[in-house]
């Protein structure tokens, strides 16, 4: 009797200190920037649920996803690892990571949590299902709190797919109609907002971006029947709620681009009364400044939970006993997106934003398939044909800079580049300093071409090879960072480095002078015709895509057409990913096509051979072209 007695007590004593617990309860939206949303100052947006929440809580305006489209966010997200650390940067990839690097809600449910995820997941690992599965205890559309075990605390996080980019551009204006617009009460009208200014104000784009509002509207009424429900079943007392969405805007410019508009994202979050001494910034409307990085969430919910922080993890602590000092920047980053190769990497302290382009030979509207069959995307795309768009708006289809500074407070759409403006050289410095060092330290792992980044993967997860003796960072990073600078002196220093012994610095010469000048080309002819007979893959691809595209070199033309027949999947996008940027493309016309058709080519490869051919209206840019 004693013993029963006694494991009764014990069963309740851990029951109570198990309600103890804070329910965690996480609503991610998707797509979607601060600017379009109502508690961020937008009049025009209806998102009173949301708006409601941030006037009870505590509403961040420096909160900052670590990339700008779904899956390396969620990666670094999930793991509390930044993607260039474990190359997990490039949407959608398989990247193995090393056993001890966890899911953080593993960590959750050894501190009694049930965790549910309902239910996207899309992370870029290696053996995705069985590292979902050891995050949580169910991932599915019906996972939920309520299979919890009596008194258990819950971690679960809800998914709204409404604001995501397929809704506001990519799916037809027949899908929005029927799934989003039928769906939401009082529509807000094509003239009921403002513009953005980067795009043309006419009938056609309003009847395009009216989209955006509507499908975040639609977000926020199911936001609010799920704390409805939360309310209903008697938890919201017991539960801290954060709000928040998983990357920038899903529209040109937004999303898959290392600006602000790509990175900052609303979040919130909510404390019950119980719970409010958790918060160091108060409840009640509070709005805070305070730098947020996904890289914290991890942390922040271990700590949340009573659990230890692994070691790998590096973000802050935003809450609690264990809170840890405020930082005065981030680090972010964006690399490829689809069938869009690009690599970005930025530096933010809330009130200007510095991003380094290392391959800005491409504009900001870049080719990537699912952005190309939108709507807005065509009407935008015709507007510049048409030479209908004014300065500001032309800019998203014409080269980048190699570096941009942009004052936030004082400019939301990022149209003055700062770059050079004397009063802010410091500032320049400062962040291109911190910007270097964290590369450095970081050993950026995303620095390899990803051809180089797989092959590297089949023996050792790039986390741990980027550590290895073998990776030079140093000699990498200094001669990437020349890769998006022009001029006659840095073309020399790029022709020089085609000879290097390092095949990745090789690489980052070749790419850098794609960037160059035609003028400033001429006078590094005899080097770049010479590493179109590199052994090395990527610096042979580049070299001939800069050679066929100054010179109309035939040998390097007939490297391409082969390299585009490759069975390798990431050198064949890597040469039509060039291709699709040099002015002639007749002679590649049926090579592309034969491409595309090639038994085992993969999703990306696949795309570009499509945006090769829709750039000279060969294929009609819609949905059912999407491979």
């Amino acid at each position: 009797m004693r013993l029963f007695m006694l494991t009764i007590i014990w069963i309740w004593s851990f029951q109570l200190i198990a309600q103890e617990k804070p329910n965690i309860l996480w609503i991610t939206i998707e797509d979607t920037s601060p600017q379009f949303i109502g508690c961020y100052g937008n009049k025009d947006a209806q998102t009173p649920a949301i708006d409601k929440l941030a006037s009870e809580g505590v509403l961040f305006n420096n909160a900052f996803s670590t990339g700008t489209v779904c899956s390396p966010s969620r990666t670094a997200i999930i793991t509390g690892v930044k993607t260039y650390e474990t190359g997990t940067g490039n949407h959608r990839s398989a990247i193995p990571i090393p056993d001890y690097i966890k899911g953080f809600p593993y960590y959750l449910q050894k501190q009694g949590y049930y965790t549910s995820n309902n239910s996207k997941t899309d992370y870029n690992v290696k053996n995705e299902r069985a590292f979902i599965a050891a995050c949580w205890d169910e991932s599915s559309p019906n996972a939920g709190w309520w299979k919890r075990a009596k008194g258990q605390p819950f971690f679960a996080v809800y998914n709204f797919m409404d604001s995501h980019q397929s809704r506001t551009m990519t799916n037809t204006y027949e899908w929005y109609e029927d799934h989003v617009l039928k769906n939401v009460k009082n529509p807000i009208g094509e003239n009921e907002f403002d513009m953005p200014p980067f795009y043309k104000d006419s009938p056609a784009m309003r009847k395009q971006f009216a989209r955006v509002y509507n499908s975040i509207k639609l977000t926020d009424s199911k936001i609010n029947k799920l704390l409805q429900r939360l309310e209903k079943d008697g938890l919201k007392e017991n539960t801290i709620i954060f709000f928040y969405a998983d990357h920038g805007e899903g529209i040109p410019r937004g999303k898959t681009n290392g600006i602000n508009l790509g990175y900052r994202v609303p979040f919130v979050v909510w404390f019950p009364e119980k719970y409010e001494h958790l918060s160091p910034w108060g409840t009640g409307g509070v709005v805070s400044d305070e730098l947020i990085s996904f890289e914290d969430l991890a942390p922040t919910l271990i700590s949340l939970a009573g659990g230890e922080c692994p070691d790998y993890l590096k973000g802050r602590i935003l809450m609690g006993n264990q809170r840890s000092p405020n930082t005065d920047h981030l680090i972010l980053s964006s690399d490829r997106s689809d069938n869009g190769i690009d690599m970005v990497r930025t530096v933010t302290n809330g009130k200007y934003v510095y991003t380094k382009n290392f391959m800005p030979f491409m504009p900001e509207a870049r080719y990537i398939r699912y952005m190309e069959i939108g709507d807005i995307k065509q009407q935008m795309r015709t507007d510049y044909k048409q030479g209908q768009l004014n300065e500001v708006q032309k800019r998203l289809f014409e080269p980048r800079p190699s570096e941009s500074l942009y004052n936030i407070e004082e400019d939301r759409w990022e149209l003055v580049n700062l770059i050079d403006d004397p009063e802010h050289q410091k500032m320049v410095k400062r962040m291109r300093k911190q910007l270097k060092k964290e590369m450095l330290q970081s050993r950026d792992v995303l620095l390899l071409p990803e051809y180089e980044l797989n092959m590297v993967a089949k023996n050792i997860p790039p986390y741990a090879y980027r550590m290895e003796k073998e990776y030079a960072i140093k000699e990498i990073g200094k001669g990437a960072w020349m890769s998006g600078e022009r001029g006659a002196k840095i073309a020399q220093k790029q022709a020089k480095n085609l000879s290097d012994p390092n095949k990745v610095v090789r690489y980052w010469a070749s790419v850098g002078l794609r960037s160059q000048s035609k003028s400033d080309l001429n006078s590094c002819r005899a080097d770049i015709l010479k590493a179109i007979e590199d052994p090395y893959a990527p610096v042979a691809i580049t070299a001939a895509a800069i050679a066929y595209n100054q010179w109309k070199n035939r040998k390097a033309e007939l490297l391409l057409k082969s390299y585009c027949m490759d069975s390798n999947n990431d050198l064949a996008l890597l040469s039509i990913h060039y291709l699709m940027y040099v002015e002639d493309k007749t002679p590649f016309v049926e090579t592309i096509k034969a491409s595309h058709e090639i038994n085992g080519r993969d999703y990306n490869a696949k795309a570009a051979a499509i945006d090769f051919l829709g750039s000279i209206g060969l294929v009609p840019n819609n949905p059912s072209y999407s491979q």
